[in-house]
């Protein structure tokens, strides 16, 4: 096995790796032109009627308990469709079991479990896009292969809001393509709606976001704030992207929850999770949010000499894993204790 493998194979195990390596459906597996029935639960990834990964809770053998919950979280998971063989096929079927479990055993067991602490977590299959529609140069597959997927987020969304919300409040969180559909969702649906009443808070994460997103949402400026959204990218500390930075741009600051840009220093890191979910790591990341990014020094865990990379955006959440968490609880209860 070559060095690179092994790093790569390390990095994977250190990070929660969200990518599956197995070898791609035919083109013709399936119509996309369908749509899903999400009265049916093998539909969903996580849903609170269901046994499932996102019931996982960090510590402990039992399982969610949802029974006092009194707040929902529609959680939208990030690209687990990676393979690289050369094909047409562009979007994902949810008949792909394979890939379901990816789904399953990596982002919604790392990432969309942050809120099962919070509230009552729905996680919806979707037919996500190929990860390559971020990067071709064939705009209108690309266009069409977004458009598909986020019409399956959407019918899921509607699907719940109709037929499990009852009026309760709720939490849109996403990481990675499920932020680009996020985006437009809360945009169509909830930003000046009535439904806005209900908007507890929104974690758009792993995605440019621009303060001017919405029409009536605005960026969280401190970690009491509801009816706001926040945001952020992580990159190791120094390092500026090519593209897509800015002032304009989102960067909440996942330890202080404060759009200042003021250093927030590893001591009052509440707790990372990584490839271990049952361990958690505290005090070892830092956070400066600054033009646009969020940069964090490489953090000290085992294994941890082994990542080189500057893009730190697989671990956008799980690196802040408590650290959301304890957020999320606390805009649950300065919400709720608003009809108190």
């Amino acid at each position: 096995m070559s060095f690179r493998y092994l790093y790569f194979g390390i990095l994977i195990l250190i990070l929660n790796g969200c990518a599956s390596n197995k070898t791609m459906l035919p083109v013709t597996a399936y119509d996309t032109s369908q749509d899903i029935n999400y009265d049916d639960l093998k539909n969903w990834a996580s849903h609170p009627n269901k046994i499932d990964a996102g019931d996982a809770v960090s510590g402990q053998k039992e399982p969610a308990d949802y029974s006092k919950s009194k707040v929902d979280v529609f959680f939208v998971h990030p690209t687990t469709f990676t393979e690289k063989e050369d094909t047409q096929y562009w979007n994902a079927s949810l008949e792909d079991l394979e890939l379901n479990k990816s789904t399953d055993e990596q982002p919604i067991k790392y990432q969309a479990t942050i809120f099962n602490q919070v509230g009552r977590l729905y996680a919806p299959r979707y037919r996500q896009a190929h990860l390559r529609s971020y990067f071709a140069k064939d705009t209108v597959a690309t266009k069409k292969a977004f458009n598909r997927a986020f019409r399956d987020v959407e019918a899921a969304f509607l699907y719940y809001l109709e037929n499990e919300n009852n009026g309760r409040p709720f939490i849109i969180a996403s990481h990675s393509q499920g932020t680009t559909h996020s985006l437009p969702l809360i945009k169509k649906h909830i930003d000046g709606a009535d439904l806005q009443e209900q908007f507890v808070a929104a974690y758009l994460v792993g995605m440019p976001v621009d303060f001017d997103q919405f029409d009536h949402i605005q960026p969280c400026t401190s970690a009491e704030e509801t009816n706001c959204f926040t945001s952020w990218r992580t990159y190791r500390y120094g390092h500026t992207p090519t593209q897509i930075v800015g002032d304009h741009i989102v960067s909440t600051n996942p330890i202080s929850w404060k759009l200042d840009g003021v250093h927030i220093d590893k001591s009052q890191h509440k707790g990372a999770i990584l490839r271990n979910f049952n361990k958690v790591f505290t005090q070892r990341v830092d956070a400066h949010a600054q033009n646009g990014i969020l940069w964090s020094h490489r953090p000290k865990f085992p294994f941890s000499f082994f990542l080189k990379t500057n893009n730190y955006h697989i671990a956008d959440f799980n690196f802040f894993y408590v650290d959301v968490q304890e957020n999320a609880k606390l805009r649950v209860k300065n919400y709720l204790s608003q009809f108190n």
